[in-house]
């Protein structure tokens, strides 16, 4: 038996350590350990509620959209504000740009070079001018010794299985996928002011009041954007997946799912009528249940927090604190920054995979279309339960795309007749209240999140957040149970020690 550490984790956003042991070629057993505190509940406490959202939202550098959208619900719950229709719609469109940016930026930079061997694709037979040029700019990359991202890749491992010609191609889309996704960036600031950290999004509405031009800029942009998820993003996404099918056999965690839904349906405000629903789905039963925020329930047993900051509260209680206490890192004891959350104390996993099961089950808008006409193009016909796998997570996010790219568009054919015919209101007028208590519910492109905010004193008396690495990159639980990324790690194959791809691979597609 070997233990085989990697840290840190390397094509991410954050901090993060891998611990597993392997015996006779295979992972039984796991540990993840988040290395960074990041404490935002700390200092967002006595704050007028009004700055929580600004503050909030930096939570996180790659899903700031996300965060910033659901701290300000959270917000209008406690203030008693409803936003008008055009500024939900604003907030959609501004969050879907933020999901393609996402999707787009986890698929090729962050994930596909556990799967395409940029040093094959130099020995490719390259076919036209374009992908000859790719191949003379690695090259000269390889030629200056001063790789950058190509110094680290495991080129050469035996379980990279694509054809030089493949590589060389989807080496080709990493490239344009620098430019595209920076357009969607561009297209995000159109009503966000910038991104990331966009600056229009208080509770009541939106701060922008757009023109008509406005609308037709953005919709120009994310024309480029969509159009290269659908033609470029969703064919890669099935040659890799046809290459890669024993990925199906791999990675399926703790099989419960769960998302609080996001893209809003303007007309009924239902989370259960979100263009991708809330839902969950427990113990591998494809079948969907309601959930809500108050089945949230924290544990520190592993974490690196006081015992007064878990012990099975919901982040939304009173006494609920996030209280930091390192000791060291022993994966018998506390080995983590993340808090331990669960839902009816199961273990549950987050992100687009979730989503896209639970848009599935729930017969959301083409979601049945797409996954259906998935299986079968990668041979598996019907069989929704080979989603339940790393192969699953790698399909779902550009599947996931699409089905964002066809809500955009709606959403945008709203807002031209509403800007036309001068019709609906951007703001509603509010006051910060002397006491509430609200939780904006939503989910960032790599899966759920909440911001639970108290108010007291017209001030912000205690804020708690549940990321999504709160879920997926959960420790132990007091049972001993294992979280969903290590969960999902058991049973993996590891071919070499040294050379741990099969361990990235699984944990990459979390989107640590």
């Amino acid at each position: 038996m070997a233990r085989v550490v990697v840290d840190p984790i390397t094509r991410l956003e954050g901090h993060l350590r891998i611990e597993v042991e392997v015996d006779n070629g295979v992972v039984t057993d796991a540990w993840a350990t988040t290395t960074l505190f990041r404490g935002f509940e700390i200092f967002i406490k006595d704050r007028d509620p009004r700055d929580a959202w600004h503050i909030a939202h930096r939570i996180c550098g790659v899903c700031p959209t996300s965060h910033g959208i659901a701290a300000t619900m959270g917000l209008e719950e406690s203030f008693g504000v409803t936003p008008p229709d055009n500024a939900v719609v604003i907030r959609n469109l501004m969050e879907a740009a933020q999901y393609q940016h996402s999707h787009i930026l986890w698929f090729y930079a962050l994930n596909a070079f556990d799967y395409v061997d940029v040093e094959s694709a130099l020995s490719a037979n390259a076919t036209t001018p374009a992908l000859k040029a790719v191949q003379e700019r690695l090259q000269a990359f390889v030629d200056s010794g001063q790789l950058g991202f190509l110094a680290n890749g495991y080129w050469g491992h035996p379980g990279m299985l694509l054809p030089p010609e493949v590589n060389l191609e989807l080496a080709a889309h990493y490239l344009q996928s620098l430019d595209i996704q920076a357009k969607a960036a561009r297209a995000l600031a159109v009503f966000g002011g910038k991104f990331p950290y966009h600056m229009s999004t208080p509770p009541g509405g939106v701060t922008v009041v757009p023109t008509i031009q406005d609308v037709l800029n953005y919709e120009q942009i994310m024309k480029e954007v969509n159009d290269f998820v659908r033609n470029v993003m969703v064919p890669d996404t099935l040659a890799a997946g046809a290459a890669y099918i024993d990925l199906a056999k791999i990675g399926g965690g703790v099989n419960n799912f769960f998302t609080w839904g996001v893209l809003e349906d303007v007309a009924s405000r239902d989370p259960y009528k979100r263009a991708l629903p809330r839902g969950a789905i427990f113990d591998g039963k494809l079948s969907v249940e309601k959930v809500s925020p108050d089945d949230a329930v924290e544990y520190v047993p592993h974490s690196w927090y006081t015992a007064e900051s878990g012990g099975g509260k919901n982040p939304g209680a009173a006494d609920a604190t996030t209280e930091p206490e390192y000791t060291e890192l022993n994966t018998d004891d506390k080995y983590t920054w993340t808090k331990t959350t669960q839902i009816k104390d199961k273990q549950m996993e987050v992100g687009p995979l979730a989503r896209m099961l639970v848009a599935y089950l729930s017969d959301a808008p083409g979601a049945k279309k797409i996954i259906d006409d998935t299986l079968s193009a990668l041979g598996v016909p019907g069989q929704v339960e080979v989603l339940l796998s790393a192969l699953g997570r790698l399909a779902a996010r550009p599947l996931e795309a699409a089905l964002v790219a066809d809500k955009m568009e709606a959403d945008l054919a709203l807002l031209k007749e509403n800007i036309t015919s001068g019709k609906g209101e951007w703001f509603t007028q509010n006051e910060v209240p002397e006491s509430g208590t609200g939780v904006g519910a939503w989910d960032a492109p790599r899966g759920s999140l909440a911001h639970f905010n108290r108010i007291e004193d017209s001030k912000i008396a205690n804020y708690q957040a549940t990321p999504a690495s709160n879920w997926n990159f959960s420790a132990r639980d007091d049972n001993g149970t294992r979280g969903p990324v290590e969960e999902a790690l058991i049973g993996t194959p590891v071919a070499d020690p040294e050379a741990p791809l099969e361990i990235l691979r699984v944990v990459h597609t979390f989107d640590p």
